[in-house]
């Protein structure tokens, strides 16, 4: 785990500031309290993806809610989906299993 100060020093474009912001607003859910926290890598790695919708791709911060929510959503269809895939692999019989792949045209 680490500190928002190490966070800036790795994050290219991150401001501290921001960093406050955007966990009052729970788009990153750190651990301890204001001035403590301690950030797992799925912190850094969603505070990689805000900095780049803001600075890469020019999403303001009005939009982002929006486009988080979404991402979340996606990520999560795709988690479902693995699950949903590795059941079938592992519990239902071969026949079952190609007959559902050429029902859903794979």
């Amino acid at each position: 785990m680490i500190t928002i100060e190490m966070l800036t020093h790795t994050i290219s474009g991150l401001d501290p500031e921001d960093v406050r912001r955007w966990i009052d607003y729970s788009w990153v859910r750190p651990d301890g309290a204001p001035g403590q926290y301690r950030f797992h890598e799925i912190d850094v790695a969603r505070l990689r993806l805000i900095v780049e919708l803001r600075d890469d791709l020019g999403v303001d911060e009005a939009a982002l809610p929006v486009v988080l929510s979404l991402l979340d959503q996606l990520y999560d269809t795709r988690r479902q989906m693995r699950r949903i895939r590795t059941a079938i692999e592992t519990a239902v019989p071969e026949d079952v299993r190609l007959r559902l792949l050429r029902d859903l045209g794979a």
